[in-house]
């Protein structure tokens, strides 16, 4: 859906603060670090207050949710009048999903500072979970204000009277909301909502052709109104509505699903039905929204309070187990994915997640059991083979991998643009055990599915290929021809730019791959491999004190062993002999 700020500091922005601290959740800084793998049950709290307080700083700029958790909870034992503490707690807990902590610590806050947006959103929350709607709006109307908290507040307070048959009162809150496109929208998507649970079609059609016509690129509003035309016996306009979708984005398994369905005319059930639905997808949405511009701590935040009011709720599910990947937070994804519903369609994908959450916690053994076991129950689950496919190749087991992809692509009636990656992998695992006429043709195949809009994609089929082929002295001109659009396609790709400089440096032309690879070196500084390659470039065009640095800079950023071996010698000897085929290879895919 549109894109809406979150609204949910106080008017001291502690809020603010507490989110910065402790879910510094930022999916580029994620990128570092190690994962932690213990439970909460394995956290030893600290033995005073600023000892926990301490701890759960440093757990949460680890976005260790859990840990972070325990901290502060024992910290607020040892302090319990200190508001910071408290609301610092409160967020933690949100975030964990410890849903009990979270509204005792909210209540508490609001005690002390009616004005914290944040909890009376929580309390205001668990009081339509409770049925007690009045209760609801009165708490949401005293949260923050501000358009973004406005339209929270808003939507959630028109769900609040539909869910004491005040239809009409709903629909009037909805019509506050006016004037920018996205506020349109969610007014449009909401009233048509209320209206169909209150057995208002006519009405209900207007609103949700409306908000439909106005964003036909958001998955869970084609789904909703697809499956009302379905409800209202239009099967063939259900049809075109998922088939338009399908185009832009082939094969997504909601939509997979609503087709098989229809196919045998089956009035799909309605998704959204009661207040807490209702105030569910107001949540998602805005979580949605957040989680698109880069919001991930907020959108966490708005995904465990819809999916305490929808515990169903497969993309709400689905969004924040993803967000908790992001952040490395692994073994918290998977107690997320754990809990989606036995008959959605996304629980193959939230299985197959949990799996390679497991492969990426160092889990590997348990991934691959667990993997063979969805395997074992659909064998015809194709991304279930891939996935395993790709937890083999990550661990170099090529021959393993290339077996899977071939059991995979063996499943595929006709292969489309989705199953582009399929033969780019597969093509990695045939070139790694010496088939490479197969891998060719299985990355000539990748690039032949691919939408030509998947740049970055593109540019590592490219990459890859065209390394491969200069490796090999094949079809040079294609190969360089390849390697120069990879790099237009990814020109700050330093991996790429540096299989450019060392397929020039193959054919002998140093002063291009000097260039090249100086370039690559810029932008990617720490790298073994690039550095390696560059001392040998130099060494060729006479700069040998240069070389002899390079190499020495390869060697401390932890290369592989085999080519540590090989660095050590030409520290010691230099190069003396002419480019191998059997040089380093380039991280040809991309990394």
């Amino acid at each position: 859906m549109a894109v809406v700020r979150f609204g949910i500091r106080s008017r001291g922005s502690r809020t603010a603060v507490a989110l910065t601290l402790l879910l510094a959740l930022q999916v580029g800084a994620a990128a570092q670090g190690e994962t932690a793998t213990r439970t909460t049950e394995q956290i030893e709290p600290a033995d005073s207050l600023e000892g926990n307080y301490l701890a759960a700083i440093v757990a949460g700029a680890g976005r260790d949710l859990g840990a972070a958790s325990v901290y502060l909870r024992e910290a607020i034992k040892g302090d319990p009048q200190n508001n910071d503490l408290l609301e610092r707690g409160f967020v933690a807990f949100l975030a964990d999903g410890a849903m009990n902590d979270a509204f005792r610590a909210a209540e508490k806050l609001i005690q002390r500072d009616p004005s914290n947006g944040l909890a009376q959103l929580a309390i205001g929350i668990r009081s339509i979970k409770l049925k007690s709607y009045q209760t609801a709006r009165n708490h949401l109307q005293r949260g923050g204000r501000g358009r973004a908290a406005d339209i929270t507040a808003t939507l959630l307070s028109a769900w609040a009277y539909a869910g004491a048959g005040q239809t009409k009162s709903a629909i009037e809150t909805l019509e506050r909301l006016k004037g920018e496109a996205s506020y349109n929208l969610f007014r449009d998507y909401h009233a048509g909502l209320i209206l169909d649970a209150a057995g208002r079609k006519a009405d209900a059609e207007k609103r949700l052709k409306s908000a439909y016509d106005a964003e036909k690129t958001t998955l869970r509003l084609v789904d909703l109104w697809a499956r009302f035309q379905a409800r209202n016996g239009d099967f063939e306009a259900a049809a075109a509505t998922y088939s338009e979708f399908d185009r832009l984005l082939p094969n997504h398994p909601i939509v997979r699903d609503g087709l098989a369905r229809l196919a045998t005319k089956e009035a799909l059930p309605r998704q959204v039905g009661t207040a807490q639905q209702g105030a569910a997808e107001v949540l998602y949405g805005l979580a949605s929204a957040g989680n698109r511009q880069g919001d991930e701590a907020a959108a966490l935040l708005y995904l465990r309070l819809a999916i305490y009011l929808d515990p169903a709720h497969d993309l709400a599910i689905l969004t924040l187990g993803d967000i908790l990947e992001r952040a490395r937070q692994f073994e918290d994804a998977v107690a997320v994915y754990e809990k989606m519903p036995e008959g959605s369609p996304l629980l193959p994908n939230a299985e197959i997640q949990s799996g390679l959450a497991l492969e990426t916690l160092g889990k590997s053994n348990e991934a691959v059991k667990h993997l063979e076991k969805l395997i074992a129950l659909r064998p015809d689950d194709i991304d279930a083979l891939s996935a395993l496919g790709n937890i083999y190749r990550s661990r170099k087991r090529f021959e393993e991998a290339g077996e899977t992809y071939d059991k995979a692509i063996s499943k595929l009636a006709s292969p489309g643009r989705s199953n582009w990656d399929l033969f780019y992998f597969r093509g990695i695992a045939r070139e790694r055990t010496k088939r490479w006429p197969e891998g060719e043709a299985d990355l000539r195949k990748a690039l032949e599915l691919m939408p030509e809009p998947l740049g970055r994609e593109r540019a590592l089929v490219l990459n890859y290929l065209g390394y491969s082929l200069v490796d090999q002295h094949l079809k040079l001109d294609e190969a360089l021809s390849m390697l120069r659009r990879a790099v237009e396609l990814r020109p700050r790709d330093g991996y790429i730019t540096d299989s450019l400089g060392w397929a020039y440096y193959r054919l002998g032309r140093y002063e291009e791959a000097a260039r090249e690879l100086e370039r690559a070196m810029e932008l990617r500084p720490s790298d073994p491999v690039i550095n390696d390659h560059l001392g040998d470039v130099y060494w060729r065009v006479g700069r040998r004190l240069e070389a002899t640095f390079q190499w020495n800079a390869a060697r401390d950023l932890n290369p592989e062993p085999e080519d540590l071996a090989r660095i050590l010698r030409k520290i010691e000897r230099g190069l003396d002999e002419p480019p191998s085929a059997n040089a380093a290879e380039p991280k040809k895919d991309g990394g």
